[in-house]
């Protein structure tokens, strides 16, 4: 219980940050992994941020109506479309990056790089009993 209440605490106050500096959730995570990945295609997105295709198409429409990123097909597969940030895509992923870094930043106070590693650990051993 402890540990689903903090998670969406944390989770409502990221999304908190990220709006007041104009973003979402959903964009921010949109850009990161089209930033991370040098013209990765929709499937792929998906598959990174981890949602359905359909709700990430959803997303790309509106970032693509915005002017974040732009949308073309693959020269050697045209059933896949590549997906590119735009100027103002690369302008917001830097403002949202900031967003994240301060929120990060915050989120740590009071806390020691080896009781970070140690958390770490223990969330990592939690995801895995959970898998197993």
């Amino acid at each position: 219980m402890n540990l689903g209440r903090t998670a969406k605490l944390v989770a409502q106050a990221f999304d908190t940050a990220l709006v007041e500096a104009g973003g979402t959730l959903p964009v921010w995570l949109t850009l990161l992994s089209v930033k991370s990945s040098k013209l990765a295609n929709q499937r792929e997105l998906a598959g990174m941020i981890g949602i359905q295709g359909a709700t990430l198409t959803h997303h790309l429409n509106g970032m693509e109506a915005q002017g974040l990123l732009t949308r073309r097909r693959d020269p050697v597969n045209r059933r896949v479309h590549l997906v590119e940030l735009t100027e103002a895509g690369e302008a917001m992923f830097e403002t949202l990056r900031k967003a994240a870094l301060a929120f990060d930043k915050r989120l740590r106070v009071g806390l020691s790089d080896d009781r970070l590693a140690e958390f770490a650990q223990v969330l990592a051993t939690l995801r895995a009993n959970v898998e197993s």
